[in-house]
């Protein structure tokens, strides 16, 4: 393995970095993460008898229906959260550009590293995965590593490494990229990264 030394295709790693772009695809990948799965009992579900408390006139009391309501302990909760989709929309021309501009930032504050190949066997080995870090200089640092398709040696090797990510090129994103302090790359990773955004 080593360190190419490679001209950029300036369409794909040369775009003018724009923050609220990057904002923006940042917020709705995160928006999209999000699971919604949240919960609360209103209380026509809680388990209560929809008993009437007291006779509604005479005692004195203030007037209620059944032990379920809100303002009882072990009541139903008023307006609370319910399973909910958090994703919306985005032009995948927002997207895309989105994904060009984290791309040149890297490149531009030559945080990317382009290598010929990451050769790891046929078994994984995460001592292994630790000496490719040492060779990059890039032990210190959070470092998400693009392949061209997805190996299942590569990122069991890397997984215990809480600092490291492993993706496949179409599952290169904004959040990831903004997340790592350094970017690698393999050649063919490269050329597939050109292919995706070629427009």
């Amino acid at each position: 393995m080593k360190v190419l030394d490679v001209s950029l295709k300036p369409e794909v790693f040369g775009v003018e970095v724009k923050k609220h772009i990057l904002w923006e695809v940042v917020k709705w990948q995160l928006a999209s993460s999000r699971q919604g799965t949240h919960s609360t009992k209103t209380r026509g579900e809680v388990s209560y008898s929809g008993r009437k408390l007291l006779p509604q006139k005479g005692t004195g009391n203030a007037r209620h229906g059944d032990k379920g309501a809100s303002i009882f302990v072990g009541g139903g909760v008023a307006h609370g959260p319910k399973p909910k989709d958090y994703s919306y929309g985005l032009p995948k021309k927002v997207r895309r550009l989105g994904l060009k501009m984290a791309l040149s930032l890297k490149a531009k504050e030559n945080n990317l590293l382009v290598v010929d190949e990451l050769s790891l066997g046929d078994t994984p080995r995460t001592k292994k995965a630790l000496e490719i870090l040492k060779n990059l200089q890039v032990t210190e640092d959070k470092v998400l590593i693009v392949l061209p398709h997805k190996e299942e040696v590569v990122y069991k090797s890397f997984r215990n490494l809480p600092e490291v990510r492993v993706v496949p090129v179409e599952g290169l994103n904004v959040y990831d990229i903004m997340w790592a302090d350094k970017l690698v790359l393999t050649a063919q990773a490269l050329e597939k990264v050109y292919e995706r955004l070629s427009s």
